[in-house]
């Protein structure tokens, strides 16, 4: 009769589990797509650098972009841990419910923190992204023009 609670208790665990396993997958997802713009940062500042070392006289939207590309490299850093911090922590939620199952302890409140403090770290790394994306479309140039002072070419039909 015991091993047949103890079965229930982890089926139980398993099913509690499924929700976080899916958001450690979505959060992989993410983490990907951080390092994949970290990535194309980084290969960006070093063309940059070699630019850079090849011009003869110091050109300061060169150096203006460099900068750029730093601090948007460091973001995506601060947002790769703190992603990465998420994913650990839902992993351990999904630990801490499987102790509880197995052993039968009362991890409640330790699996509620856990994941309270996963989804503020989520969040954060979102909102980071999300400074990253603004910051990076601030630098933009488009034609030999800041993307935010471009005007609409007049329609030919306005006539």
């Amino acid at each position: 009769m015991e091993g047949e609670l103890q079965i229930e208790a982890v089926s139980r665990a398993i099913q509690l589990a499924i929700a976080p396993v899916f958001l450690v997958t979505g959060v992989i997802a993410l983490l990907s797509l951080l390092a994949g713009r970290l990535a194309r940062i980084i290969d960006r500042a070093r063309g940059l650098e070699k630019r850079a070392l090849e011009a003869p006289g110091a050109d300061p939207i060169l150096e203006q972009d460099l900068l750029s590309l730093a601090r948007r490299a460091h973001l995506m850093n601060i947002a790769i841990g703190l992603g990465t911090a998420c994913a650990l922590l839902v992993c351990a939620v999904i630990a801490a419910l499987f102790v509880s199952a197995f052993l039968g302890a009362r991890l409640e409140l330790l699996v509620g923190w856990l994941f309270i403090v996963a989804m503020a770290a989520l969040i954060a790394a979102l909102v980071i992204f999300l400074g990253e994306v603004f910051l990076a479309t601030s630098r933009l140039r488009i034609g030999g023009r800041r993307a935010g002072v471009l005007r609409r070419p007049p329609r030919p039909d306005a006539g």
